[in-house]
């Protein structure tokens, strides 16, 4: 079977590209989602994809309440999110503590953008169960928001906003990095058979090395994601100093799985059953190993 993958369009991905122009469509084709993990997440409950590379949070999230249209596979990058907060350059917001009960703008409901903001409302001390959202469906909506007012701020990558920041559509008001690896695979159990879902991962563990290699981070790695993405070069050799890639794909930490519930639970965004939730559940054992 041609796996669909579903995947976000920024320099994160940047060895899943270089994999896929290797590959050409022979065992898997890329399905792009510009919303982020919301949109990843509801294309694989909808058929539309058999594979995604989202958001640790969010992604756990949705197993931790109740969903059965993915398991996690796979690790994908080793190192927390930085998360801008954005706002205006013409509000009152001179920082974090100045969005205490106003509407944040999200992507959508279950978004990475949307967690984060709880994750943020944890770190002021602010109740969580009143945090009011307005849903803006992608990078260019979110900025629409902020500049009409309907929205104070919104929660997006740092690198990915910054070019924004620079034109003068949008400021930044502060950051707030995530407590936890910041991106995972995962697959649908029952269109993604292991065997593809396997060879997949083996074929992107290859490449994360290679772009996580000495030699690929002083130039071709600047050179793919100055062509890809347009980025200056002093954003990219900035970035690639705070990014790490695991050493395996098919290889998740336990510790990921626990620590990021445990924040989830304390940020009111999951709650646990009964004995508390078993890490086993989330993922697909026949395809990656928890170490």
């Amino acid at each position: 079977m041609v796996l669909r993958v579903g995947y976000v369009r920024e320099h994160f991905s940047s060895p899943l590209l270089q994999l896929s122009e290797e590959d050409g469509g022979k065992t898997f084709t890329l399905v792009e989602c510009p919303s982020g993990t919301g949109q990843l997440i509801s294309r694989l409950t909808d058929d539309e994809i058999d594979i995604a590379i989202a958001l640790t949070d969010a992604l756990i999230t949705g197993i931790a309440k109740g969903s059965k249209a993915y398991k996690l596979v796979g690790s994908f990058v080793a190192t927390p999110l930085n998360w801008a907060v954005i706002t205006s350059t013409s509000t009152e917001f001179k920082d974090i503590t100045d969005l205490q009960d106003t509407t944040l703008g999200i992507s959508r409901y279950g978004s990475g953008s949307q967690i984060m903001a709880y994750v943020m409302a944890l770190q002021q001390g602010w109740p969580t169960d009143n945090l009011k959202f307005q849903i803006n469906n992608d990078i260019h909506g979110l900025i629409d928001s902020v500049n009409d007012g309907t929205t104070s701020a919104f929660m997006w990558e740092w690198f990915t906003t910054k070019p924004f920041v620079d034109a003068g559509k949008a400021r930044f008001i502060g950051s707030v990095p995530t407590p936890w690896p910041s991106w995972l695979i995962a697959a649908n159990p029952d269109r993604a058979q292991p065997a593809a879902v396997s060879k997949f991962l083996n074929g992107l563990t290859k490449y994360i090395r290679e772009f996580d290699s000495k030699k690929s981070r002083e130039k071709i790695n600047i050179e793919f994601i100055k062509e890809k993405f347009g980025y200056p070069e002093e954003d990219i050799k900035a970035w690639l100093k705070t990014v790490r890639y695991p050493e395996s794909c098919s290889q998740i930490p336990q510790s990921v799985l626990i620590d990021t519930l445990g924040v989830l639970e304390k940020a009111g965004v999951v709650t646990p059953p009964s004995g508390g939730f078993n890490v086993n559940n989330f993922i697909s054992e026949d395809v990656v190993k928890l170490t």
